[in-house]
């Protein structure tokens, strides 16, 4: 199988690495990808939200299947395009993919298929903002309607805050706020049904103790030993199922990974949001531990040929990440810093870096480009081994002005 990786990030990186490893891939090829990825695939400098350069590049490349890491490209309507196409491709159309482009119209889906989700109102006036702030009270959840990359969320205790955050979105989706620990539960969809992939837990805050603001994300673990037995099938059956039927229903199939971002409040499972696509950096964790081979998943659920019975094999043990960001992420983040230690780090027993904001400058080293700059996963027989072993790999690698989190999964 020839296979073409859209995305330039840790997540498509890692979705690289998978396909990699799977036998049944004969080629490889990322779009832009990144230096790590041109250690395993062939890179292509493209501009991934073009739907007409992504079609030509796939067709040049005779491409058996097009898995479209972010968000963006999917709003876009590259997946439209592939497929009228006659291309093969795992991601959703533009009008699905809006379960993650648009916070209103995600809920409008939860509505209609009973899935239960926190009480909402769709905000477009400062007045319409105030009153719903007053009807939910504090903390204040505010949620900028359009992608915003993972950060377009404030919650928080501050009224003007609030009001600021709003005013700098325009239309907004307010919320009450969820309580209880958050779960992302990935799901593979082919349009007509789905198979969970294991849950697990990410980050979002930039520094240790969830203090600062939000981020995409610093770091990772699975599985979830607190997690309630049954949770699983519970969120199939009351939130993933009812949503792909609702999608199918509205003659919009949902083709792809459904990434359902829970709260388990202390009412129950609660969705806090839907994305199109697999998360970052949970998606580094949760492939390190799938056995079964990656490409013929994706590939049934491009061609709508997922067994209703598929059982998915996973390794033993845990896998823990650590987000390594640039200076001064997530406001401004540094760019051009050299990087070193990687071989250092992807020597340490059971553990790898995966690259995500990274170039190579002229002269051929390795520089930051980007916020998140790498993702360290660490394998072992259990959290503490796994995190043990992330944490030695992120001790090796040098980066000028660096921050990472010390607590990922830390008394799990």
């Amino acid at each position: 199988m020839r296979v073409l990786v859209l995305g330039s990030g840790g997540r498509e990186h890692a979705l690289a690495r998978a396909l990699h490893r799977d036998p049944s891939v004969t080629a490889l090829h990322c779009a832009p990808g990144n230096p790590g990825t041109a250690e395993i695939a062939a890179n292509h400098a493209i501009d991934m939200l073009n739907p007409t350069a992504v079609v030509e590049l796939a067709q040049r490349l005779s491409v058996d299947l097009v898995v479209v890491g972010p968000e963006a490209p999917l709003v876009a309507g590259v997946a439209d395009a592939l497929r009228e196409a006659g291309l093969s491709c795992f991601g959703p159309d533009k009008a699905a993919a809006r379960i993650e482009g648009s916070k209103a119209f995600a809920k409008e889906i939860m509505e209609a298929a009973g899935v239960p989700t926190a009480r909402a109102r769709v905000c477009e006036t400062s007045g319409q903002v105030e009153a719903a702030l007053a009807e939910f009270g504090a903390p204040y959840v505010v949620k900028d309607d359009g992608l915003a990359a993972g950060k377009g969320v404030v919650v928080t205790d501050d009224l003007g805050e609030a009001m600021e955050h709003a005013a700098a979105c325009g239309r907004v989706v307010i919320e009450e706020y969820l309580d209880g620990p958050e779960v992302s539960l990935f799901a593979l969809c082919d349009g007509q049904d789905a198979v969970p992939l294991v849950p697990a837990q990410d980050f979002k805050r930039a520094y240790d103790g969830d203090a600062g603001p939000n981020t995409g994300g610093m770091g990772a673990y699975t599985p979830l030993p607190w997690a309630p037995p049954g949770l699983v099938d519970e969120v199939m059956d009351t939130v993933v199922r009812p949503t792909v039927n609702e999608l199918r229903r509205r003659e919009t199939p949902y083709v792809g990974v459904l990434y359902a971002g829970l709260a388990l409040t202390s009412r129950g499972v609660r969705v806090i949001e839907f994305n199109a696509r697999f998360g970052d950096p949970e998606t580094q964790v949760v492939l390190d531990r799938l056995a079964t081979p990656l490409a013929g998943l994706l590939q049934a659920c491009a061609l709508g040929g997922l067994p209703a019975d598929q059982k998915l094999a996973w390794h033993p043990g845990a896998a823990v990440t650590v987000v390594v960001a640039a200076e001064n992420y997530p406001a401004s983040p540094a760019k051009g810093d050299v990087i070193t230690g990687l071989d250092e780090a992807n020597a340490v027993p059971d553990a790898y870096v995966l690259q995500a904001g990274t170039a190579l400058n002229a002269d051929g080293q390795l520089v930051s480009a980007g916020g998140r700059v790498l993702t360290v996963v660490g394998g072992g027989d259990d959290l503490d081994a796994a995190r043990a072993t992330a944490y030695e790999a992120v001790s090796k690698i040098q980066l000028r002005g660096s921050h990472h989190r010390s607590d990922i999964a830390r008394g799990i």
